[in-house]
């Protein structure tokens, strides 16, 4: 039988256990996730609507706060960027939900966004908003570089 908790061929009980919660739950669990290291399309943009409302509705409650030092404003102008990367991660999944093609629109839609919610906080945050996000979109398409090139090696093994 093999080390104690394990079976036959000396592989352990989880690859069972996830086969089974595999076949009999609609719904995928944090272990299944962990192990496919991938969250679906529709996850994805759910949780970037979410932490979108979540992040707006904050940055608007202490708006005031925001804009009562330089410091604070440029905090603000970086929380405007995180709404730009939540609504640009929340558009591209809704387009590749509906027709798989993304593009230059997405990021410009979803810059248009996160500089109104700027504005609304300062005139300041939308400049330091627009700075910040060329920052974070250059790491994502770094990133996602990275991740393409990964699907490929793969591709390319199979």
């Amino acid at each position: 039988q093999g080390r104690a908790g394990q079976g036959r061929a000396g592989r352990g009980y989880m690859p069972q256990i996830l086969t089974w919660l595999d076949h009999f739950l609609p719904i995928k669990s944090t272990a299944m996730a962990a192990r496919n290291h991938m969250t679906s399309t529709g996850n994805s943009m759910l949780y970037a609507f979410l932490l979108f409302i979540i992040t707006l509705s904050l940055q608007q409650m202490y708006r005031g706060k925001l804009a009562s030092s330089e410091l604070f404003t440029i905090l603000g102008g970086f929380i405007s960027s995180l709404l730009f990367l939540l609504a640009l991660t929340f558009i591209g999944n809704f387009q590749e939900y509906l027709n798989g093609r993304t593009g230059w629109g997405s990021v410009i839609l979803a810059e248009a966004v996160a500089t109104v919610a700027a504005s609304a906080v300062h005139r300041v945050c939308v400049t330091t908003c627009l700075l910040f996000s060329v920052v974070i979109l250059y790491e994502v398409n770094k990133i996602s570089n990275i991740m393409h090139q990964k699907a490929e090696v793969k591709k390319k093994a199979y």
